[in-house]
């Protein structure tokens, strides 16, 4: 007869326990230890750092902030900090992903979405006629640099489009 698994939240994790659950080394979470307020485990009677529920969640979204969303170690700081006075530890990122998973084509293989996506007849242009406001109001060096690049990125976007058709040819 299989029983059904139990998973049985726990008080405290150690810190082997609690890197192996979230995915991490050891030395990652001692270095955010120090980067991040935060996260200030308590230590047992040996020495040993031990995590609550709690301080398990934050790493988590540390984590999410660093790895998933690209943010600085200053970046994530900040952003963890005012998630954690407003009381809303990754409720918008959860609610974002949520919203990206339903409105995501899921019967599409990855390169058709892929295709899909870059020969869409709506989709943006990438050098708009005037520069957005916040262009507008930087010196006309930087100005120019954005312009370059824009133009950059929309180069290579046209040979990717061109690229996706060729493979797209039958044989």
């Amino acid at each position: 007869m299989a029983g059904k698994a139990r998973v049985q939240k726990r008080l405290y994790y150690k810190i082997g326990e609690a890197c192996k659950a979230l995915g991490i080394q050891p030395y990652v979470l001692r270095y955010w230890e120090t980067e991040f307020p935060a996260l200030a485990p308590s230590k047992s009677r040996s020495g040993q750092r031990v995590y609550s529920e709690k301080e398990m969640e934050v790493i988590r979204r540390i984590k999410e902030l660093l790895y998933g969303e690209g943010y600085t170690i200053a970046g994530a700081k900040k952003k963890l900090e005012a998630e954690l006075a407003s009381g809303t530890l990754g409720e918008a990122q959860e609610a974002a992903e949520v919203e990206e998973e339903s409105a995501a084509p899921e019967t599409l293989p990855q390169p058709a979405l892929a295709s899909a996506l870059l020969l869409r007849e709506d989709a943006p242009d990438l050098e708009p006629s005037a520069p957005p406001l916040a262009v507008q109001q930087l010196d006309t060096d930087t100005t120019e640099r954005i312009q370059t690049l824009r133009s950059g990125i929309a180069k290579a976007l046209d040979e990717a489009r061109e690229i996706l058709v060729l493979l797209e040819k039958p044989r």
